[in-house]
């Protein structure tokens, strides 16, 4: 069964850290396992076979959902931080 996983980060160009699953369990990757054209923090859907990766592809549509969210995200703290700090004065 396939599940999500994001691309935490890349370590020295050669290991990509993947936290898999709603418990997101940190599997670590050779970065030539994953598809050429994905970066940090892109979404995949991929399929273990105990710790062995056996199926990766990329996820566009969740990492352009996970990416929105994350701005709108930013956005509140930004806005809720100028308040506070208008406040202040």
């Amino acid at each position: 069964m396939a599940e999500r996983a994001v691309i935490d980060r890349i370590v020295d160009g050669r290991h990509a850290v993947l936290l898999v699953g709603d418990a997101q369990i940190e599997h670590i990757e050779p970065v030539e396992r994953l598809p050429s054209d994905v970066a940090e923090g892109d979404w995949l859907q991929v399929r273990y076979c105990g710790d062995a990766l056996i199926e990766v592809t990329p996820d566009p549509e969740t990492t352009t959902e996970m990416r929105r969210r994350i701005s709108a995200k930013r956005e509140r703290l930004r806005r809720r931080g100028s308040r506070a700090r208008r406040k202040e004065d």
